[in-house]
């Protein structure tokens, strides 16, 4: 929209243009969605306890957290309004990359929506099923991988490239671009709403893992760049540099609010839309390998889980003392303060490995 603005601003000055140009946008994107987060936050907040919006806590659950009963939850509605606000403003709408990040997470965040809603209406943490969870994740990211297909020729094409390797890239068919679409879409929502347990634990591995796909979107977008270090070329992708600044804003306001203690909870509303938009972005950036590396913290609390279930399964007895993982360190007496920043920690080192992927090949 804004674009459009500066069009008939620089046709009267040529002065003007320094505001298209994808750094300036990207400034302001990740400033406009902060400010929002901050002004509107104790406006969400207050109305999410007028109308008794509450998380609910698992029975099973760690005896501290029965404190954080009817804490503010479904925050991902502020996140996702600052993110789209911002875009909406500062990106280029005439690039396809911008509609299927928004509709990513529009998609998303209506199953963590009801996920949220049937959770507050029965008062208990069974919401959606397993099955229909993954039922409506599994449509939306086939629904959106289709949509990615029809874009490859205008980027690289359907092709896996393997990070420290110069030049190694795995070329694949549409049933295999489908197949890793999906496992990364599906896996990346779940996991980061597996993480989304602690106050502020998952929103910074997010902001962290955002600020190292707009490093690789903006030098796979630039021609000189990418050619410069050997990486390959993806006309369009410098956009998504702009929405990664967008949510990078979104997550550091909704952060404020977040911190320990949490006032609001981002809830499955907005755990299952970040995962998402992060699993989309990594696909069109070409980066889905990295995304496992730098998003370890969230395979880490994943893996957790199914090994957890599946061992007890078997033998009725727990490898972990409670998972997610976070859980488990709770449960050994460790502050949860403390959890948070190591895990914090664990995901800048993991994300500072990625970027170093750029010349180590």
């Amino acid at each position: 929209m804004f674009l459009e603005l500066i069009s008939f601003l620089s046709s009267l000055d040529s002065g003007f243009n320094v505001l298209s140009y994808l750094t300036v946008r990207a400034v302001f994107a990740m400033m406009t969605a902060l400010l929002i987060t901050l002004v509107l936050g104790k406006w969400i907040i207050s109305k999410l306890q007028h109308y008794q919006i509450g998380q609910v806590i698992r029975d099973d659950g760690p005896e501290s957290h029965l404190e954080k009963k009817g804490t503010p939850t479904m925050g991902g509605v502020l996140i996702l309004f600052a993110f789209f606000l911002s875009v909406i403003i500062w990106g280029d709408w005439n690039n396809p990359f911008l509609w299927i990040v928004v509709v990513t997470a529009l998609l998303f965040s209506s199953i963590g929506f009801m996920d949220d809603y049937l959770k507050i209406k029965k008062q208990n943490s069974d919401g959606l099923s397993r099955r229909q969870k993954i039922v409506a994740q599994s449509i939306s990211a086939i629904l959106i991988c289709i949509w990615l297909i029809s874009l490859n020729s205008k980027t690289i094409g359907a092709e896996l490239l393997v990070p420290f390797f110069k030049d190694l890239i795995i070329p694949l068919n549409i049933f295999g671009f489908l197949i890793i679409g999906w496992f990364a879409i599906v896996g990346s929502s779940n996991s980061v709403n597996l993480t989304d347990g602690l106050d502020g634990l998952a929103i910074m591995p997010v902001i962290l893992i955002s600020g190292a796909l707009a490093v690789f979107a903006y030098i796979g977008g630039n021609y000189n760049f990418s050619g410069y270090l050997n990486m390959p070329f993806m006309p369009g992708t410098g956009e998504v540099f702009v929405l990664c600044a967008a949510l990078i804003g979104a997550g550091f306001g909704f952060l404020w609010f977040n911190t320990y203690p949490a006032e609001i909870f981002m809830g499955d509303t907005g755990s299952l839309a970040l995962g998402a938009i992060l699993a989309v972005i990594a696909i069109i950036v070409h980066q889905e390998i990295l995304l496992i590396l730098m998003g370890g913290v969230f395979v880490a609390e994943t893996l957790s889980v199914i090994i957890q279930i599946s061992y007890y399964k078997r033998t009725q007895k727990r490898i972990f003392l409670m998972a997610p993982l976070h859980h488990h360190y709770e449960k050994k007496g460790l502050a949860e303060p403390k959890i948070i920043v190591r895990f914090w920690i664990i995901t800048l080192i993991l994300v500072l490995i990625s970027l170093a992927s750029i010349k180590i090949r």
